[in-house]
């Protein structure tokens, strides 16, 4: 890869540079549960309108959602995963793990393999989203064994956190951007 294929496309946006409306979207971010201004949100900063509804959408999935946490954040490494996005996979492992999700689980789904020794929620989230992702829907039986485990609201919510960091992740790809200073991936690249 050259240099240029490395280079941020869209940074940090200097708050002497921000227009009204990119200050009040950042506001209005930083004095949520996130704090700051960070990773998908300095790219999303370029439409604030865009901005100040999906930071909501992804405030309810992340923070609010009836979802267990080691099921949400396992959701959100398999969709990181799809889209080979390591500033939400750098960002979410940690909490997949603190949220008591086996580090051999996530393992497994860095690496593209199956995770073995799932319990049986997470088989259900790995085989619901991983048919979902890559078939673009999921087979009646996948359907009503998610239906059967998690209802139909936490079904709904369980895609969303897989559509809305596959929607981050195709920003952040986009836009290159790194690591916070210091951190390495936590999962390799496959070939194109």
């Amino acid at each position: 890869m050259t240099d240029n294929a490395k280079r941020e496309r869209m940074g940090r946006i200097a708050p002497e540079s921000m227009t009204d409306a990119q200050r009040q979207a950042a506001a209005e971010l930083s004095s949520g549960p996130r704090g700051e201004v960070r990773g998908p949100f300095n790219v999303l900063l370029r439409s604030p309108e865009l901005m100040t509804p999906l930071q909501k959408v992804g405030e309810y999935l992340r923070f609010r959602c009836q979802l267990d946490r080691r099921i949400a954040e396992m959701a959100t490494l398999v969709a990181a995963r799809h889209w080979t996005q390591v500033y939400e996979w750098n960002a979410h492992h940690p909490l997949a793990l603190k949220a008591g999700l086996k580090p051999e689980i996530a393992q497994a789904i860095a690496e593209g393999r199956r995770p073995t020794g799932m319990a049986q929620d997470e088989e259900i989230v790995y085989d619901t989203l991983t048919e979902a992702l890559r078939n673009k829907s999921v087979s009646d039986a996948t359907y009503e064994r998610a239906v059967k485990q998690f209802g139909e609201q936490n079904l709904v919510d369980l895609l969303a956190i897989a559509g809305y960091y596959a929607l981050l992740a195709m920003l952040l790809n986009v836009a290159r951007t790194p690591l916070p200073e210091g951190k390495q991936p936590g999962m390799p690249h496959f070939p194109s």
